[in-house]
């Protein structure tokens, strides 16, 4: 059975409270995990200032989760459901060569 390996960059608002924010990160991972997909690192860079406004915001968060998966579907899916979360302003799925 082949191993994929992905990192995926999100970016949550600034706007919204600490505790909202780890709850939508916990949402995130709690996506991989439901579709098959095992976390192995999430490095939190904190806050800051985005290269270009993005819906009247100058700042936010930045999240890089490395999760690892035998399920091909499972980024597809992950980035479907990230999608519909509202705090996250963008996200990018990339599956890292073995």
């Amino acid at each position: 059975m082949k191993n994929y390996n992905y990192e995926l960059a999100v970016v949550i608002s600034a706007k919204i409270e600490d505790e909202e924010r780890a709850a939508v990160l916990e949402k995130v991972t709690g996506y991989i995990a439901r579709f098959g997909g095992t976390v192995t690192e999430v490095n939190e860079w904190g806050k800051k200032r985005l290269a270009y406004e993005i819906q009247k915001m100058r700042e936010a968060y930045y999240y890089f989760i490395k999760f690892e998966t035998t399920d091909a579907s499972c980024s597809s899916e992950v980035e479907a459901h990230i999608r519909i979360v509202e705090p996250v302003i963008r996200y990018l799925c990339v599956r890292q060569e073995a």
